[in-house]
């Protein structure tokens, strides 16, 4: 079976191919700057990369590129259209009625539609993906997988936030989590390597947006990210978790709108605002290494709040069986895995420094010291399969 993933933003429409038979990626690319001034690239194995400027007015005029680029003699890998037995849709968002991964229909994009308050950056680039691509292909399955669903089993004293209940019954305000495809996929990793489907795992999801997960057998109980991305550890412009009457004491020291507050807090905060010189860990880390004050405060203050999470966590759970770096930094930066294992001997967390220093990137990694009582593994994530892999069983029903 072949499957297409799509991840629409507001100016891309990223896209995998898989063969699910075999289990592999087909092709991949990108369509970037949509309704600007258009660029594609494509990748196949075994195949020359290809990159040019486009056309690109909206989605559907990138859909439309992206499976002529598949079908191309040269460049592509299907010899039609036809070939492609159903498409996957990355969405951020399933608000509380969506909770599982759904065959989406008019009913759902049009539930989807009156969520857009609760997701207005993912949204709407989403709903115009997945109408762009029903247009082209109407004939086959189309699959949304939803970064919230795997939290729609956390208990409600989880979820629910101390604030009137009223605001939850009517406007939906609670704890909804994000990044769950990529905690999902890395967690069942980790379950297999311990050969232990009940296990309690914490999987730190450190990236230019990073979120941290307690999952106790195979589910999520807890999650770092809240109503919005915006909540949890600091990210690269997001500040997380933040005592929220600083936001009204800022709109008043400014003189700035809510709008203006949020952007500082969403856009100008984190890595970026504390070291002020970039929201990339890379750079921070190197300035931080060449004595730069704030950019070694930058770095200290995210491993204190992942530190602190993780620890939370292991109350939570009474326990912990591993712990799971992913994404780009938690995949990438050595050190900061280094640092955020320091001083966790009496929760059972020790890692070989030599081996973290030396494992290959892009590879599963046990960075486990010899004896510790809890195993550590660095789990590149992949949530582009893990979409395919739920399209592909809505698919066959």
């Amino acid at each position: 079976m072949k499957i297409l993933v799509v991840n629409a933003g507001s100016s891309s429409l990223k896209y995998q191919l898989f063969d699910m038979d075999e289990g592999k990626v087909l092709a991949k690319g990108n369509c970037e700057r949509i309704g600007i001034d258009g660029l594609v690239t494509h990748k196949c194995p075994g195949k020359e990369d290809y990159k040019s400027a486009a056309e690109l007015p909206d989605h559907r005029a990138a859909i439309k590129l992206v499976l002529s680029l598949l079908t191309d003699e040269k460049l592509g890998v299907l010899k039609g259209v036809e070939e492609i037995d159903a498409v996957g849709h990355r969405v951020a968002h399933g608000g509380e009625k969506l909770r599982q991964s759904s065959v989406l229909g008019e009913e759902e994009i049009k539930y989807l539609e009156t969520i857009v308050e609760l997701n207005p950056l993912h949204g709407p680039p989403a709903i115009s993906g997945f109408k762009a691509c029903k247009e082209v292909m109407p004939n086959i399955t189309h699959v949304g997988v939803f970064d919230t669903s795997y939290y729609s089993d956390i208990q409600d004293y989880a979820y629910i936030y101390p604030i009137p209940y009223e605001l939850y019954e009517q406007y939906k305000v609670r704890r909804y989590g994000f990044h769950g495809t990529s905690h999902r996929y890395v967690a069942g990793k980790a379950a297999e390597l311990l050969g232990n489907k009940n296990a309690k795992i914490i999987t730190c999801h450190l990236g230019n947006g990073s979120s941290i997960t307690a999952t106790v057998n195979g589910k999520a109980v807890d999650t770092s990210m809240g109503f919005t991305p915006q909540d949890g550890v600091p990210m690269g412009t997001r500040s997380g978790a933040l005592d929220p009457t600083v936001v009204p004491f800022l709109i008043k020291k400014l003189g700035i709108t809510a709008e203006e507050a949020e952007k500082l807090i969403n856009s100008k905060s984190g890595l970026l605002g504390v070291s002020g010189i970039s929201s990339d860990c890379r750079d921070v880390g190197e300035a931080a290494a060449n004595g730069n004050y704030r950019a070694q405060l930058a770095l200290k203050i995210l491993v204190h709040n992942v530190k602190k999470i993780i620890g939370s966590y292991v109350a939570e759970m009474n326990g912990v069986d591993a712990l799971v770096f992913t994404a780009g930094i938690g995949e990438n930066d050595r050190q900061l895995r280094e640092d955020v294992c320091k001083e966790m001997s009496y929760l059972g967390i020790e890692i070989d420094e030599a081996y973290n220093k030396s494992c290959a990137r892009g590879e599963i990694a046990d960075i486990t010291k010899q004896g510790a009582k809890v195993k550590t593994f660095v789990i590149p994530t992949n949530e582009e399969f893990m979409i395919a892999s739920d399209t592909q069983i809505l698919a066959k029903k």
